[in-house]
């Protein structure tokens, strides 16, 4: 996979996220606090979104050379009250990620794409694998996130606009309308 594909899952990533947290935050931060089901990741939206978020940058700071270790529950990114006591916040907070993650990928040689990264787990586990699976393994991870998403909003409010990659590439070519 090259740098162009892995800059366009980017961006499709970014809109997608930028596009549900959109309709979650019509609904309100009552709403999105509201415990929707334990079968889901993260039983709230706001829970769901702030986990997205949380591990974009996680793997960020991994891809940089800095692997937190400890409790999910320890990291102050994944700290709901300091990092997005509003969904309003987390988006805010959001977009600077997001202008970080593209300058990351913006200083990339496609001879990145095969280094091993060092990191470990939070357990502490170490691995090395290549960044350019690491890098696509973020917007895969939000993909499956984002599917238990879709299915709390319709639960609460019907069914959210589609964030298939399809419609981004779409949209972005100018072939259809949002």
């Amino acid at each position: 996979m090259g740098l162009d594909t892995l800059r366009t899952l980017y961006a499709h990533h970014w809109w997608a996220n930028r596009t549900l947290l959109e309709v979650a935050a019509t609904l309100g931060d009552d709403v999105a606090a509201r415990e929707i089901g334990k079968q889901f990741s993260e039983p709230t939206l706001k829970r769901m979104f702030l986990h997205i978020y949380g591990v974009d940058l996680l793997w960020l700071s991994r891809w940089r050379g800095v692997s937190p270790v400890g409790s999910p529950a320890d990291l102050d990114i994944l700290d709901e009250a300091r990092v997005a006591p509003t969904l309003a916040a987390l988006g805010e907070r959001w977009v600077a990620l997001e202008r970080d993650q593209a300058s990351y990928l913006d200083e990339l040689r496609a001879s990145d794409l095969e280094r091993g990264v060092r990191f470990r787990l939070l357990s502490g586990k170490e691995y090395t694998q290549p960044l350019g699976l690491l890098l696509h393994h973020v917007t895969d991870h939000g993909t499956h996130h984002r599917s238990e998403i879709a299915t709390m909003l319709t639960m609460v409010s019907g069914s959210p606009p589609g964030t298939g990659l399809a419609r981004f590439v779409f949209l972005r070519s100018g072939q259809d309308r949002p």
